[in-house]
């Protein structure tokens, strides 16, 4: 497989060169009529787009990719510096493919110094009364203030990337405290997800778990379980927790028992199954990236190694022969879900969609590990 994988990538790079002039110096989001979104950086995703450029140049060394990567990396340091949309917990999406990404590539004290600066940004997210990363919203908002979710997970790397940086266990220690709360509240018995789960804020007691993009509060959303899947793998890659690789590996066996035959999740596992459910494949690319640092992680002989290699070659098969864009469309991913609940790009290429798709492929052809950590 892996030339045929080659080959994939270079069709997709293709198509991300094509896309440097097509965006100028805006950011794409989700698709419209076939057509991406953009904004003028205001966006969560907007690191992603400064990510596939640096996978495209840590690929080709193809000097069109690292000057748009560094422009949109300039970028994410200006809106930094304003402020602008950063009270979120989704700073580590926004940075760590963008000025963590650069760092790693490149090196050099100044670039690691606003990598550190958003760490820091996001550190002020902790709310250390109640022991919360807050997910959205003004610190103790009235119906945001003791909510984290899932997704959080995924920007746990950029604090223990800080740490090691810096040799400050803060950073680490408030990473391991959601990573561990995410264990605790946001994983089921059964070893599915909730999206969202509330805390009391004056004693920060758990309240229960809900949903903001799935079925309903009960169920289980796709890429939610697939953050889990890859944010508990890298959580044990800086912790080296058993406790962190067993509940990613948990988490895999639930996402593996409830795909379809094609291998490619629906963008809920327990909305109704019709002629009109959508797929998202976004979350199976999100999970394939979660396969193969298991798979990196795991010794020969582990029992759950050979189920995670089938579903890992099978849904990248189904990703490459049926939802690849065409030629013509600005996304390399087709069929994604941004939230299906709420009619925002139910059935969409997705700029996150396509970042862990070339991520996902890189890994397979010449092991890159993307930005998550330093290899």
């Amino acid at each position: 497989m892996t030339k045929t994988y080659q080959l994939v990538i270079d069709r997709l790079l293709d198509k991300t060169k094509q896309n440097i002039s097509r965006f100028g110096d805006e950011f794409p989001h989700t698709s419209l009529n076939g057509s991406y979104q953009l904004n003028p950086n205001t966006n969560w995703t907007n690191g992603f787009w400064s990510g596939i450029l640096w996978l495209s140049y840590q690929y080709s060394k193809d000097q069109d990719f690292y000057k748009a990567a560094v422009r949109t990396t300039d970028l994410m340091r200006e809106r930094l510096e304003r402020n602008h949309g950063l009270d979120t917990h989704d700073i580590g999406f926004l940075y760590t493919p963008s000025v963590v990404a650069q760092a790693m590539i490149e090196g050099g004290a100044n670039v690691k110094a606003e990598g550190l600066r958003a760490a820091d940004r996001l550190m002020k997210r902790y709310r250390e009364d109640i022991g919360i990363i807050q997910a959205w919203g003004p610190l103790k908002d009235s119906t945001q203030g003791g909510r984290i979710i899932i997704d959080c997970l995924m920007n746990m790397p950029l604090l223990f990337w800080a740490s090691e940086q810096t040799g400050n266990r803060r950073y680490k220690n408030v990473a391991t405290q959601f990573v561990e709360l995410a264990r605790r509240y946001l994983m089921r018995g059964d070893d599915s997800s909730y999206h969202t789960f509330y805390f009391n804020q004056d004693n920060g007691q758990p309240i229960g778990g809900a949903t903001q993009q799935g079925y309903q509060d009960g169920s289980t959303w796709t890429r939610g379980q697939a953050w889990a899947i890859y944010g508990f793998a890298l959580a044990y890659h800086y912790t080296k927790d058993p406790a962190h690789l067993e509940t990613s590996l948990r988490a895999t066996r639930y996402f593996i028992k409830h795909l379809p035959s094609n291998k490619v999740a629906y963008w809920d596992f327990d909305a109704p199954i019709n002629a009109d459910i959508k797929p998202d494949s976004s979350a199976s690319a999100i999970a394939a990236c979660g396969f193969h640092e298991l798979l990196d992680i795991l010794p020969s002989e582990h029992p759950d190694r050979g189920s995670i290699e089938q579903v890992l070659t099978e849904s990248m098969e189904t990703l490459i022969n049926d939802y690849q864009t065409p030629d013509d469309a600005e996304g390399l991913l087709d069929h994604g879900s941004y939230s299906v609940r709420e009619n925002k790009s139910p059935d969409d290429f997705t700029i996150w969609g396509d970042y862990f798709f070339l991520e996902a492929l890189l890994r397979l052809t010449k092991d890159y590990r993307g930005f998550w950590y330093e290899k």
